[in-house]
């Protein structure tokens, strides 16, 4: 297990590769230790790696620094969780950019029913924090998980009244977590272990430099049914993170402002640019998001599908088990050949069983 930790976290390692060539990476190799050991000849082959991306994979001693990780994991007790594991964020996995490696400490499953990210300006006014309370305040029945960037002003409003209030939340960072920035959120941070957590895709070591704040902001946003912007000024971390969300199809919510207020500014433009929907209260984002429905789960159990291959039954099991998956994801999971996988989907596709989705994902009908 120790050893194949060690290949996950290194292939996040090798220079030039990121997110999604990693994923192309391990689904055509057929796992991610293999990638490590394969050819210089294979690894050209795959779509979209050049040479001086196999260069970086062959010529790079990354595992020996995933040991060193692997050690203050251990040592922490923090949770590492590949994009192929079970309790790896479900939402994540519908965005293409979304970290093949987290790192979590926290005791709340990262896949609750309803997750809301709660952004803002760190500059945050008596009118922010009080509307943040208030919709914070008429959510907590909903059994929500509060998601949010640790930052001064809204951010810090929305962690410590579910703190103080008993509702779920997580705080993703832009650092490793041998660190807590601003170093003013420690006292809180340490409670949100305690019910919720901290989550960030940065070894320790990784100081909160400018540019981590985008990426951070990419997984508050994907990891998260709908996101809440309180204050924002018409550009800002909270527009990004607002932005990232609508181009990942998710619902944006932004709480209005006379239009002279600075810090109301980028949220009257989301709602000004039909990006965002109007929330005054819990009840609008509840009521849009269909957190008021009573909704029975569909049950459906595997002997419902009948006359279905071995492989079409290996596939059905791992979709009903994960909700949605690519092919690539599917690969890994299955151990199946990229041709055995295409023909069965399209199999299943064609008899109504299956679902094919945007981005070549999948889903049970």
């Amino acid at each position: 297990m120790e050893d194949d930790l060690k290949y996950k976290i290194g292939i996040t390692l090798i220079p030039k590769i990121g997110a999604v060539n990693a994923k192309k990476l391990i689904a055509y190799c057929g796992g991610v230790e293999a990638v490590f050991k394969e050819s210089k000849k294979a690894l050209l082959k795959i779509p979209g790696i050049g040479e001086n991306i196999v260069k970086n994979i062959l010529g790079n001693n990354v595992l020996a620094r995933a040991e060193q990780e692997i050690e203050f994991i251990e040592k922490h007790k923090i949770t590492p969780l590949f994009y192929t594991d079970d309790e790896y964020p479900k939402r994540l996995l519908q965005c293409e950019d979304g970290p093949v490696m987290l790192y979590y400490k926290g005791n709340v499953s990262l896949n609750k029913k309803r997750v809301l990210a709660v952004v803002g300006t760190r500059r945050s006014t008596p009118y922010g924090k009080i509307m943040c309370e208030n919709i914070l305040e008429g959510l907590k029945e909903k059994d929500v998980l509060v998601v949010s960037g640790l930052a001064y002003g809204i951010d810090s409003c929305a962690h410590r009244f579910s703190v103080n209030t008993g509702i779920s939340t997580v705080g993703v960072l832009g650092h490793g977590l041998d660190r807590i920035y601003p170093s003013e959120n420690k006292s809180v941070a340490k409670k949100m272990v305690t019910n919720g957590g901290l989550l960030t895709e940065f070894m320790s070591g990784t100081t909160p430099d400018r540019e981590n704040f985008p990426k951070r902001n990419r997984i508050i946003a994907g990891i998260s049914d709908a996101t809440l912007v309180v204050e924002s000024g018409r550009k800002g971390g909270a527009i990004i993170t607002a932005d990232i969300a609508f181009s990942y199809n998710r619902d944006v919510f932004a709480v209005p402002g006379r239009v002279n207020d600075q810090y109301s500014k980028g949220c009257n433009y989301l709602l000004k640019t039909n990006k965002a929907a109007m929330a005054e209260s819990a009840d609008d984002i509840a009521y849009l998001l269909g957190w008021d429905d009573v909704r029975k789960e569909d049950n459906r159990q595997l002997e419902l599908f009948s006359n279905l291959t071995a492989d079409e039954q290996t596939l059905i099991e791992i979709l009903q088990k994960y909700g949605e998956c690519g092919v690539d994801e599917l690969m890994v999971k299955s151990g199946l050949q990229l041709s055995k996988i295409a023909s069965a989907l399209l199999n299943m596709e064609f008899k109504g069983i299956i679902l094919s989705l945007p981005g070549k994902r999948y889903r049970v009908k």
